[in-house]
């Protein structure tokens, strides 16, 4: 293998790693804002309409307060005309997460905590809150959230 194709690899290797803002712990993955949800538990649906307009972007709403051990099925619909993505963790982790999508712009997320849209497009996500705290839900595309592209989940 030649040094042209070594670094890519490498790259898309941490790149994937850091990506997923879980670590691995023997067979499962380890969340900051809880676990994914299990289809058979009861859940509560809390619909997000992604959109973008007039210098802002926004989610809507910007704000979810739960319960401790509460499982959300997450509806996720990006309602703008750009690409846009929910990515749940802490506010650190999606501020270092936010730094990796400046170096690669193109990543895009189908993990557990989160999925990136295209226009029109829609997702779920299960989520179950097992961690009392605050968390945030943010749309990591470059600049999205530094235009406002980014609300918080209160658990109680």
């Amino acid at each position: 293998m030649n040094k042209y194709v070594v670094f890519p690899l490498i790259g898309a290797c941490a790149m994937t790693v850091l990506a997923s803002t879980a670590f691995a712990h023997g067979d499962e993955k380890h969340f900051s804002a809880g676990k994914p949800g299990n289809s058979v538990e009861k859940s509560r649906t809390v619909e997000i309409v992604m959109k973008e307009g007039e210098g802002t972007m926004a989610f809507a709403p910007d704000r979810v307060e739960v319960k401790r051990g509460e499982q959300i099925r997450f509806v996720i619909r990006n309602g703008g005309a750009l690409k846009h993505e929910f990515m749940l963790a802490t506010l650190g982790e999606n501020a270092e997460h936010g730094k990796l999508m400046e170096r690669f712009p193109d990543m895009e997320h189908d993990d557990p905590n989160g999925k990136t849209l295209e226009a029109g497009k829609s997702a779920e996500i299960l989520w179950k809150f097992t961690k009392a705290g605050t968390f945030e839900f943010a749309c990591l595309v470059p600049g999205h959230h530094q235009a406002g592209m980014h609300g918080l989940v209160i658990v109680k």
